[in-house]
């Protein structure tokens, strides 16, 4: 059996098998601790990982698709073909974060920390990025909607070979 803990150590979620490919689908895991888990192809769509540490977790192919991961530390986490889609990531760290080929269409990235993330080939479409920290960024052939962007976000180093800003601010 597997058990979610929150950051207190209070079990908030018990689970019979492996959790990857599993589906926790709206689950409520504010606060979870899953560091170094293996997510890999969950379904997390409209799940509440408000504040969960998943740092060094493996979420490729994960799909959280509206889910809010507000203040979320995602730092080292691998998120390739990840569906971020209408997910909140406000105040997410997603420093050192592989992104490649995830869709973030339509996600809120206020004041998050993405400082040298992997997005090459992302699909950033309609994101929201205000005060967003993109230091060294590697948005090479991402796909990149700047509206909601204004002077302070921080493209500082970001390599942006290639890629497609459809209109900005």
């Amino acid at each position: 059996m597997i058990e979610i803990k929150n950051l207190n150590g209070d079990v908030i979620y018990k689970h019979y098998e492996s959790l990857d490919r599993s589906d926790l689908t709206y689950e409520k895991l504010k606060f979870a601790d899953l560091r170094n888990a293996n997510l890999s192809f969950t379904k997390l769509t409209g799940a509440n990982l408000f504040d969960a540490d998943l740092s060094n977790a493996n979420l490729s192919y994960t799909d959280f698709f509206g889910a809010n991961l507000t203040g979320a530390n995602l730092s080292n986490c691998d998120l390739r073909s990840a569906n971020l889609t209408n997910a909140n990531l406000s105040f997410a760290n997603l420093n050192g974060a592989n992104l490649t080929n995830a869709d973030l269409s339509d996600t809120v990235l206020g004041k998050a920390d993405l400082s040298n993330c992997n997005l090459r080939g992302a699909e950033l479409t309609g994101a929201y990025f205000r005060f967003t920290n993109l230091n060294g960024a590697d948005l090479t052939n991402a796909n990149l909607d700047l509206t909601g962007v204004n002077s302070d976000i921080d493209l500082t180093g970001a390599n942006l070979t290639g890629a497609k800003i459809k209109r900005s601010v």
